[in-house]
Parts: structure tokens; sequence; C-alpha cells
């Protein structure tokens, strides 16, 4: 069994930056493959980034790329998530998600809530305009 509790999240201004961190329990940490989604009002939950066992491979989605970046310390049970040139459409509720599988995977799959068999309850970032 693994918990998942985020931090991190707040209200940002357009441009700015916010890191979020996930803290797990559980001694089987660094096996997982641990990934951010998020969900705002009114829309589906949607995949932001993943990072498998250790740390090298990395997974972004596009509406993302180039602006977050994931990272991992698997001595301190915590995956981050380093968001940067917030914009207005960032906002939205932050999980971390977990997998007990270090793949390999698809693009497909690694994205797929499916995957994940463990969440966190989400933290809030608001990104005003």
């Amino acid at each position: 069994q693994v918990q998942l509790v985020e931090s991190g999240g707040g209200l940002v201004q357009a441009g700015g930056s916010l890191t979020l961190s996930c803290v797990a329990s559980g001694r089987t940490f660094a096996s997982y493959t641990m990934a951010w989604f998020r969900q705002a009002p009114g829309k589906e939950r949607e995949f932001v980034a993943a990072v498998r066992w250790t740390g090298i491979s990395t997974y972004s989605g596009d509406s993302v790329l180039g602006r977050f970046t994931i990272s991992r310390d698997n001595g301190k049970n915590t995956v981050y998530l380093r968001m940067n040139s917030l914009k207005s459409e960032d906002t939205a509720v932050y999980y971390c998600a977990a997998s007990p599988s270090d793949g390999p995977f698809s693009v497909r799959s690694i994205e797929s809530e499916r995957t994940y068999e463990y969440w966190g309850p989400g933290t809030q970032v608001t990104v005003s305009s």
C-alpha cells in the first residue's frame, strides 16, 4: 500500500513559477513509476508528466512540454513538479499518482490514468492573469 500527499499548490501570477511536491509512504517507492495529472473545472483529468524509477526517463504532456519538469528523490520518497512560465490555463487541481510497474511503457499507457494504482488527494494551483 502506498499513500501519496501533495503540497506546494497555491495562487501565482501568470508567468510565474511554482514547485509541487508529493511525498509517498512505503518502502518500495524507488521501484514505482510516478506521475502528475491535473483536472480543471469541467474538464477531464489530463496527464502532465511522469518519471520512471531511475529518474532518468521522463515524459511530459504536450501542453506543458518545455515549461514543466518532473523529478524525483528516491532517498526522500518524493517526486517534484517544477512549473515555469505558468499560464491561466494551467489552473487545476494537480494529482500525484503511482504505478508499481516500471514499464516499459508505451506513450499511450504512461499517459493513461489506468496505469496508476495510487493517487493523492490533490493540490490546487491557481494562475491569475
